[in-house]
């Protein structure tokens, strides 16, 4: 026995070896990875970016391809810095910067060199990229435009940050992001999901096959297509009309709360920031302060409402039965109140009653009744805070939750905010403190979303659903329920028809009489919004802004919209021509009043641009 001790010994010694053998080259795979990260490369499947349509099926953002040169730092190899550098179109210099900056990022994964390569660039470098170990040309795709609007609407894709990697594990540098847009807004269901592909390398750093057959690999999946309530034969038509102006129009349909069209001034080419050229681009846009491109004023801008205010104005009134639709106003050329204080008003018929007095957008009327509803309360807060409540229900002084990634707020101001400003109780205020208000030329400040949205309510007669952008996310139709639940305002149902009315009248014999569309009912209300800035210290006026709403037909209303035009003198000139031809636009899909077309699109706004202290959109009543 002693003498088979050994024998076992060794016997036993050796089988635990073929185990350990066993294990580590079969069952083990961590040395395996280890090779792996030698000899085999991973390459990224980059899946196409989900398609962008209309509302009508028309393709508005496709994909076209491109290519990335990346490299692996830890397995670059010494290597001809000038020639590569001159195949790369760059200089040493920046070679040597990107390298170092791929470095910072990590030794041991990819990224990105130069980016995005045409087809033939590609082709002439495929050839020559053996010579250089730890470089490779990684396939992606980037945007084709096959519109030239709608630049704020679409957003674009750019490299990520090293923050947004940080932030979110999914992304690599050299990865490509939404920004801006429903590009951003939406960037995880168009971004769809990458895939990866394992090849075996030869000496020459080439890929010869793939690793384990495949095992490993993972395909990509498509983003899915993105189907927007945008109307891109209206867009183009309200962008076009916009040339030379700045401002926004925003386009609802009031049944859904769709958005048409939503158009800010100026805007740009989407197919600029495409590309290798996107760098450059992006800069002379984002410093370009005098006509801020990049700026949604559609959605970010905030004005004074100006007299279109003056309907709500009257609701506010009838639900608080403080006004007799009969009930006789005289209009003396304004309204005098507050020691003295009078509010203009321009030359019209009077007396005029409720309907009368929005065709002929009284300020004396509208003071009045607006003064009644505040002091119909015991305080002047509870009656602001009374009003505040009311007007809120339209989505004013608020962001609306629609899905896109800016908007502001406004301002709807509350006791509080009249308590801060007269310091109270030290010094008591009144109805009279806010009476421009009633007119929309108070502390009030809307968006042309927020008035649009507003405007669709009205034409519903009390209810509305949240504007937003996309109607399919491929086949499927939105059923979020933000979008789909009915919003209702404090405004009973019987009360907007003689506001509806009034509107109406407004074509027919008040301020917009010569905008009349041929066969359309229309309802609208001009608005001319005072325009004032700080120089030096100094409160002073500047020109007029000019602002109109509207929707038709009257009785069964498809379209709603309002229309901004920054120093566009009064209501009539500029946003009301704007609106009847985008109505016109929409329902007939042809304009009949060339001649009101022709004076829109030759008669531009640059002159009053240039000129010292024209004003911004952001710097209104505040």
């Amino acid at each position: 026995m002693r003498k088979l001790l050994p024998i076992i010994l060794v016997s036993f010694t050796a089988f635990l070896f073929l185990i350990r053998l066993f294990y580590l080259q079969i069952m083990d795979d961590s040395y395996d990875e280890v090779s792996t990260n030698i000899s085999v490369r991973k390459v990224y499947d980059y899946p196409q970016r989900g398609y962008i349509y209309d509302r009508n099926g028309e393709l508005m953002v496709g994909n076209q391809p491109a290519y990335d040169v990346m490299a692996v730092p830890l397995e670059v190899k010494e290597f001809d810095t000038l020639e590569l550098a001159s195949l790369l179109k760059l200089t040493p210099d920046r070679l040597k910067t990107q390298l170092e900056r791929a470095w910072r990022y990590s030794p041991r994964l990819a990224s990105v060199i130069t980016p995005q390569l045409t087809k033939k660039e590609y082709a002439y470098l495929q050839e020559r990229m053996h010579k250089y170990q730890g470089f490779y040309i990684q396939k992606r795709s980037l945007r084709d435009y096959n519109v030239e609007h709608s630049a704020n609407i679409l957003g674009y894709i750019a490299e990520v940050g090293q923050g947004e990697i940080s932030e979110k594990s999914y992304y690599q540098s050299g990865d490509l992001k939404g920004k801006q847009g429903v590009e951003e807004q939406y960037e995880e269901v168009l971004r769809g999901e990458r895939g990866v592909k394992h090849y075996l390398r030869d000496i020459h750093n080439k890929n010869i096959k793939p690793f384990k057959e495949g095992k490993f690999d993972t395909v990509s999946k498509k983003g899915s297509d993105l189907h927007l309530t945008i109307d891109a034969k209206l867009q183009a038509y309200g962008e076009k009309l916009m040339k030379g102006k700045r401002g926004g129009i925003v386009v609802i349909e009031p049944s859904t709360g769709e958005i048409l069209s939503l158009v800010t001034a100026p805007s740009y080419d989407p197919d600029l920031l495409v590309g290798r050229k996107r760098s450059r681009n992006f800069t002379e846009l984002y410093y370009d302060t005098i006509q801020k491109p990049l700026y949604n004023r559609a959605l970010q801008a905030i004005y004074a409402p100006g007299s279109p205010f003056k309907a709500l104005t009257g609701l506010v009134a009838l639900q608080e039965s403080v006004v007799d639709l009969e009930e006789n106003f005289r209009c003396n050329g304004g309204y005098s109140y507050a020691r003295g204080v009078r509010m203009g008003c321009h030359n019209h018929p009077s007396p005029v009653q409720m309907v009368t007095g929005i065709a002929h957008s009284c300020n004396s009327y509208f003071a009045q009744i607006y003064r009644r509803t505040i002091e119909k309360y015991n305080t002047p807060q509870k009656g602001i805070d009374v009003w505040r409540g009311h007007m809120a229900s339209f989505g004013l002084g608020d962001y609306l939750g629609y899905d896109l990634p800016v908007g502001r707020a406004g301002l709807l101001p509350d006791s509080d905010y009249y308590n801060r400003a007269y310091r109270y109780p030290t010094y008591q205020w009144y109805a009279s403190a806010t009476l421009s208000n009633a007119i929309g030329q108070g502390e009030v400040l809307t968006t042309p979303i927020q008035l649009a949205n507003a405007t669709a309510a009205i034409a519903n007669k009390g209810w509305f659903y949240r504007p937003h952008i996309i109607k399919k996310i491929d086949d499927e139709s939105i059923k979020e329920e933000k979008y789909t639940t009915k919003q209702v305002t404090t405004i009973d149902k019987e009360h907007f028809n003689p506001i509806i009315q009034g509107m109406h009248d407004v074509f027919n014999y008040g301020t917009a009489k010569f905008l009349r569309v041929p066969g359309i009912e229309v309802c609208g209300k001009t608005g001319t919004s005072e325009n004032y800035t700080k120089i030096d210290g100094e409160r002073v006026q500047l020109t007029d802004h000019s602002i109109f709403i509207a929707f038709a037909p009257k009785d069964d209303p498809k379209i709603a919209l309002a229309v901004f035009v920054e120093n566009g003198y009064w209501g009539s000139r500029y946003a009301g021509r704007i609106s009847s031809l985008m109505i016109e636009k929409y329902l007939k899909d042809e304009i009949e009043r060339t001649d009101l077309e022709r004076w829109i699109l030759s008669n531009t706004l640059e002159e009053e641009y240039a000129k010292p202290y024209s004003g911004e959109p952001f710097k209104i009543n505040q």
